[in-house]
């Protein structure tokens, strides 16, 4: 299919733009480029929104905790943002969480991992499984149901809610309900199809993956970790149920949808979709295009339907 019309002129926008030199590019610098390009929008009112403290592998974490109404042990969904593990924070998320915990009918905390270069594999990974035990570990107090628990991500943040349903299924940690995934980093090699077909022009490009893997990996064969590359995994049997969404001119397609195969092979239930016209990172348009949020609104029914 063409591109979604309303993506098509999102795209012109950022044509304008001057490309990256990923060989001379500064992680610091490129974070703050990324985070003033952040439009200020208006999100979905709370009735509690409040910054916390939360237990990651290293010491505290920020994190922050929308309650959409005042309905009494609502369900916990842990949400971790994309940003090729490398940029993203708990501001850029801000919109999407607030339209998941509205429509979801869940309480969403979000969690700002430690980012690399600064903080490599696996840092992210390890951070985001021990903030999910201190949620659970403290749901009285935050005042939700931790037997009810979901995770969310997009992109990098998919690829870390599927490192921490594993460390909690090889650790007994804590029982997840569903995970919810959008356009989910699932492989370090770039070398899938849909990588060369859209290596360019439609936002995330294939040079941004492989400087964003430089900066996370630091050492030669952790790619092949499961906890970096979920694809690579002896078996993914203990997954929990699983939503998954894909974009059609998206250099991760092809490594979502083997994802997705693969956890149904060993007999996980998957709602998996590829959403057409769509780029990487759409979910995060919803305010703007009105495909992005219907697929938004599908993808917290399912998490509302699991968690209900």
């Amino acid at each position: 299919m063409p591109l979604d019309k309303q993506i098509a002129l999102i795209l012109q926008q950022f044509s304008a733009l001057p490309a990256p030199d990923y060989s001379q590019l500064d992680a610091a610098q490129y974070r703050q480029f990324c985070d003033n390009m952040q439009p200020a929008i208006p999100g979905d009112p709370m009735s509690e929104l409040r910054n916390l403290r939360v237990e990651g592998a290293a010491g505290e974490l920020d994190a922050r905790l929308y309650r959409p109404s005042e309905e009494d042990n609502l369900p916990l969904l842990v949400f971790f943002h994309g940003g090729g593990f490398v940029v993203g924070n708990l501001d850029t998320h801000d919109n999407l969480c607030r339209s998941l915990a509205r429509q979801a009918e869940a309480v969403v905390v979000s969690v700002a991992y430690r980012l690399a270069p600064e903080h490599p594999f696996p840092a992210a990974p390890l951070d985001c499984y021990r903030a999910t035990c201190w949620l659970v570990e403290h749901a009285a107090e935050l005042g939700v149901d931790g037997s009810r628990l979901a995770l969310a991500g997009d992109s990098a943040g998919g690829n870390l809610a599927l490192a921490v349903s594993q460390l909690a299924a090889q650790r007994q940690g804590p029982k997840i309900s569903y995970q919810c995934l959008f356009y989910p980093v699932a492989e370090a090699r770039c070398d899938s199809q849909s990588y060369r077909e859209f290596a360019e022009g439609f936002f995330l490009t294939g040079a941004m993956m492989n400087w964003f893997w430089q900066q996370y990996l630091q050492e030669a064969g952790q790619g092949d970790d499961p906890l970096a590359s979920p694809l690579r995994a002896e078996s993914l049997a203990l997954m929990p149920p699983t939503t998954l969404i894909t974009a059609e001119f998206d250099p991760l397609r092809d490594e979502g949808e083997a994802l997705a195969a693969r956890l149904r092979e060993v007999g996980v239930s998957v709602r998996a979709r590829r959403c057409d016209g769509m780029i990487h990172g759409f979910i995060s348009m919803a305010p703007f295009v009105e495909r992005a949020a219907q697929v938004l609104a599908e993808a917290a029914a399912d998490l509302r339907g699991a968690l209900r």
